[in-house]
């Protein structure tokens, strides 16, 4: 691929709800560009973006895939972000190196979650962005419709560039609002001028006088133009778009058909006239050194550094680091510092990445996206400068994953294996967590959600060939005891030779502190435990609050005081006083009024009033208290409970089915509570039956 400089690169991320057709509208894309000779399609499992087997099997993107269309003299790198929330990290991966989106609605179903979730992305970016309405050869598409929806969420800043004009139903061509004029498509493909419709010259009308207020406002001799009644031209309307676009005063609404690739030329079009090069766009990093910030704003003659905002890694290609060029121009072996590691990269050959392609350049121009391969320590996030000018780049706020299931290996023997595979599956997402629970005998996985979950499984069986079987996590229930219990116990063993004879008079009571497992205090008087035993004796309780005797759950807040005891001056040891204690321990804590504790989580959900009814009952049915309800914005209410973590298996799931996926949540531990008492029958049952068959 030819070498791009910086005012004639675009980055434009693709955002919008799953299933409303970025990818699709990329295919087509490229294919009007020449890049591809024929339009695949995404049941095929053909589409260049889609080219991952899990993208092909389920028919939706699961990563986020780089695709550079070159347009006339421009190259739009389009970064094709997955709209299924499951896969939210890699679009706000997308988002963070982008210039620009396209908002990608669909006419047939309209305003979506994840079409807001799109909007609240690129206001957190401040991404100038246009909206491409789809599916407009669809009979029940409402251009129409989607578009007042927009302004009644956004206001006057939305403004149709285009309507549409149907013939007996069929979708045949569009009315340009800034030229005013009307225009079909040919069966070549081709545009030729029409008259206009007269049921599009009232909308015309009304979408006209939005554009030019709007364009009214970019300057004072142009406001006054307006109020005496002058005319803009269009050159002067086009300038002042530009402005107003880049400033994200003005959303530009574009339609099409992705299948008829019909829409995308003046999209196209469009982006490389509205949506602006990253050399109007600001950016700045810390200088390492003097701990100043460092104005970047893609200059290339500035010193060369760069942002790693994805990485591959692929047992099939390779592993290949995804980078932005924030200064400068990096070139072929060039070494590059890692800040964040505190090492040297050598970069060896540059790439730019088309979907599953990787292809050589010689450079890469400050604000170009392009790709390192086998770099050695560099990760997600970094910033890689050089070593005399070491800069430091605001890192991606990734989406933190609160969904979590235990794994098991299916394969004995396998375990290193699937450890070394989701390290590599880690380096690539940055929203997946393993976690080795050793203190509830678990392996753990974190994800954004439970199909995300079953992506991972699925990736594991096919790229490395291990497989792993999810369920529900063990919850770290606790036990602790509520009443002071005074017990004996003497161990005393005879088989031949030393025998082994260790006794100890012991209370058990609450400790009052929940944090610690146990305390140990002894008052013996006068030798009748020897100080030297006592050492054994606290090892016999610190062996025994591991699993309690209750169901078997580590044990807190026990205080335990060795009053008195016997030994025996040739049989007692330490192995037989710490087995007495150990014993006594379990003796005296079944007898002073145990009970299980289970773990308490502090949740927060936000979601839109009108959902809060829904999600009051359900917290109510998962045995939550909610402590509070506060509004965020308009239309958006937190609502703060206290649950069980037991209750918070699968909750995930449920909040997105009652919210339509608009709902979110987070929780983080508040303390232990005692478990209701059917609760804990029900565990120590279970527990019980576990334990029989080996399975804890």
């Amino acid at each position: 691929m030819n070498v791009f400089t910086t005012d004639k690169i675009r980055n434009v991320v693709l955002l919008g709800h799953g299933g409303a057709g970025k990818t699709s509208l990329l295919e087509a894309m490229a294919f009007l560009s020449g890049q591809t000779s024929r339009m695949g399609k995404i049941t095929d499992g053909n589409t260049i973006s889609d080219f991952d087997k899990e993208e092909q099997k389920r028919h939706f993107s699961i990563n986020t895939t780089v695709v550079p269309v070159v347009w006339e003299d421009t190259k739009i790198n389009f970064l094709d972000a997955p709209g299924y929330f499951d896969f939210a990290g890699e679009a706000e991966e997308a988002a963070s190196v982008a210039d620009s989106a396209i908002i990608v609605v669909s006419g047939k179903n309209g305003i979506e979650v994840g079409t807001k979730k799109a909007w609240e992305m690129c206001e957190k970016y401040k991404l100038p962005r246009i909206v491409f309405v789809t599916d407009m050869d669809v009979d029940e598409a409402s251009y129409r419709q989607v578009v007042e929806d927009l302004q009644g969420l956004y206001g006057k800043k939305i403004a149709p560039f285009h309507l549409p004009i149907r013939e007996n139903g069929e979708f045949i061509g569009y009315v340009n609002v800034i030229q005013q004029q009307a225009k079909k498509w040919t069966d070549q493909g081709k545009i030729e001028k029409i008259d206009m419709p007269e049921y599009s010259k009232e909308n015309l009308n009304i979408c006209r006088d939005v554009l030019m207020e709007s364009v009214a406002e970019t300057s004072e001799e142009f406001m006054d133009r307006y109020f005496g009644g002058e005319e803009f031209s269009e050159d002067e309307i086009r300038q002042a778009l530009r402005v107003n676009v880049a400033d994200c005063s003005i959303v530009p609404v574009l339609m099409g058909s992705n299948t008829l690739a019909r829409g995308m030329y003046t999209l196209l079009v469009d982006i490389v006239k509205y949506l602006p090069s990253p050399d109007k766009r600001k950016l700045a990093g810390i200088n390492a050194k003097t701990n100043e910030v460092y104005e970047a704003d893609y200059d290339f003659s500035k010193p060369k550094s760069a942002y790693v905002f994805k990485t591959i890694v692929d047992p099939f290609i390779g592993k290949y680091s995804l980078i932005k060029v924030n200064t400068g121009v990096l070139k072929t072996d060039d070494v590059l510092f890692n800040y964040h590691k505190d090492a040297e990269e050598r970069v060896g050959k540059l790439y730019v990445m088309n979907a599953a392609k990787a292809e050589e350049v010689k450079e890469l121009h400050a604000g170009d996206i392009g790709a390192l391969a086998k770099l050695a320590v560099t990760e997600t996030t970094d910033s890689l400068s050089t070593k005399a000018n070491p800069i430091a780049y605001i890192r991606a706020q990734m989406p933190v994953p609160y969904t979590c299931m235990r794994y098991k290996t299916k394969n004995k023997g396998e375990e290193d294996k699937v450890s070394t595979s989701l390290q590599k599956m880690m380096q690539e997402d940055l929203t997946l967590k393993a976690v080795n629970d050793s203190e509830n005998g678990q392996t753990v996985l974190y994800g954004l959600g439970d199909q995300h979950l079953e992506v991972v499984c699925s990736k594991l069986q096919n790229r490395y060939k291990v497989e792993i079987e999810l369920s529900e996590p063990k919850t770290a229930f606790r036990e602790t005891l509520r009443k002071k219990s005074d017990v004996e116990y003497k161990y005393k063993k005879q088989s031949g030779g030393h025998g082994q004879y260790g006794h100890v008079k012991m209370t058990f009571e609450p400790s009052g502190d929940l944090e610690t497992a146990y305390t140990f205090e002894q008052t013996v008087v006068g030798g009748a435990v020897p100080k030297n035993y006592f050492p054994a004796v606290e090892k016999g309780i610190q062996e025994a609050v591991q699993k309690g005797p209750l169901a078997a759950y580590p044990v807190v807040g026990v205080k335990a005081v060795l009053y008195d005891g016997s030994f025996h001056p040739v049989d007692s040891s330490e192995m037989a006083f710490k087995v007495a204690a150990s014993q006594a321990f379990k003796k005296g804590f079944m007898e002073a009024n145990p009970v299980l504790l289970e773990p308490i989580a502090t949740l927060k959900v936000v979601v839109e009033d009108s959902k809060t009814g829904d999600v009051m009952g359900d917290l109510n049915k998962r045995r939550a208290r909610v402590l509070g309800m506060n509004p965020v914005e308009a239309g958006i209410t937190e609502i703060t409970a206290d649950i069980p973590y037991l209750e918070l298996y699968g909750y995930g799931t449920t909040l997105r089915s009652m919210t339509g996926g608009g709902g979110t949540f987070s929780y983080e531990f508040a303390r232990y509570e005692q478990a209701p008492s059917e609760i804990q029958e029900k565990q120590i049952q279970e527990r019980a039956s576990k334990i029989d068959k080996g399975e804890e």
